[in-house]
């Protein structure tokens, strides 16, 4: 189920991350929602080694994963310059493997050609999922 006001808050955040960590040139944040109703935001790591460089959001990802509280929803933001639009990304398939550990019900905000916001569950995105392999029961320790 959609809450536009949780989505716009993430929105408000990742773009406020942005401006504040990197407010000339490339930017980029991410930002998730608890069940608990916390938010925690990530940006990616700098290196020269672009093998050790991880997604956006892990680092939300693991905050809440720290701190033992569910992931309702994910969204990645970024924008080419300080001139340029924000713009959300899909989720890569690692992160949405990351994701899955919440179940497949998790929102993540996904790039469309519109300008509005638009959230779909990890289910939505990925119906074909390899879980569907496996017996629901067989499952349930890697899903809160």
């Amino acid at each position: 189920m959609r809450n536009l006001g949780i989505e716009k808050e993430m929105y408000r955040r990742a773009k406020s991350l942005i401006e504040k960590r990197y407010p000339t040139g490339w930017g980029g944040a991410g930002v998730v929602h608890t069940a608990n109703g916390n938010y925690f935001t990530s940006v990616s790591i700098d290196t020269a080694n672009a093998s050790a460089v991880l997604c956006i959001e892990t680092g939300a990802m693991l905050e809440a994963h720290k701190y033992n509280e569910r992931v309702t929803h994910c969204m990645c933001l970024v924008r080419e310059d300080e001139n340029a639009p924000y713009k959300v990304l899909s989720p890569c398939g690692i992160c949405q493997e990351r994701l899955r550990f919440w179940g497949e019900d998790v929102q993540v905000a996904v790039t469309t050609d519109e300008e509005s916001l638009h959230f779909v569950t990890l289910g939505h995105l990925q119906p074909y999922h390899w879980t569907k392999a496996y017996p629901a029961h067989t499952l349930e320790h890697f899903e809160q």
